[in-house]
């Protein structure tokens, strides 16, 4: 069972950012870090005119594109139903941590990120699996721990407790 964090929150409340961040202190840190990232919507990571978009075109259901540095599996879903995160996650090679962007209705633990001048809803208090929040600005009467969103250092450490990593 690989231990697993979310940053979950609403449009432009600086989600990716804070993902981005952690990530870099974490690995730092010297742990192993893996992201999964949940789209609303298509996207490629191979573009009209490539090898592999061509095989994936001609009806290919996966293709895996291949180098020295880094390689892919472009998987194409086709008529499937969405993966779950709990597939997508029994995918991915062991690591100390994995830092889930979206999937904010899922029921692992989630840091909400909150930017408070945008009128998101709050996910603190209404959803018992967050269990901080990272805003821009300070917070009254929180359920939860509150930290700033910039203070990475003092989320990281959070979650280094939080998730027991040793």
């Amino acid at each position: 069972m690989k231990k697993v964090i979310g940053v979950a929150g609403f449009k432009n409340a600086g989600k990716t950012t804070l993902v981005e961040k952690l990530v870099t202190e974490l690995t730092r840190r010297g742990h192993r870090i893996s992201t999964v990232k949940h789209a609303h919507h298509s996207f490629d990571i191979d573009h009209e005119g490539r090898d592999s978009f061509r095989h994936r075109k001609a009806g290919a259901s996966e293709v895996a594109v291949v180098s020295r540095h880094r390689w892919a599996i472009i998987h194409e879903a086709r008529e499937e139903a969405e993966p779950t995160l709990e597939d997508i996650l029994a995918q991915l090679a062991p690591c100390d941590l994995v830092l889930v962007e979206g999937y904010k209705r899922d029921t692992h633990d989630k840091i909400e990120v909150r930017n408070l001048d945008l009128l998101h809803p709050k996910l603190a208090g209404e959803d018992p699996t967050v269990v901080a929040i990272a805003a821009n600005g300070p917070l009254q009467d929180a359920p939860v721990p509150v930290f700033d969103r910039d203070d990475v250092t003092a989320l990281a450490s959070f979650i280094e407790e939080h998730m027991k990593l040793t």
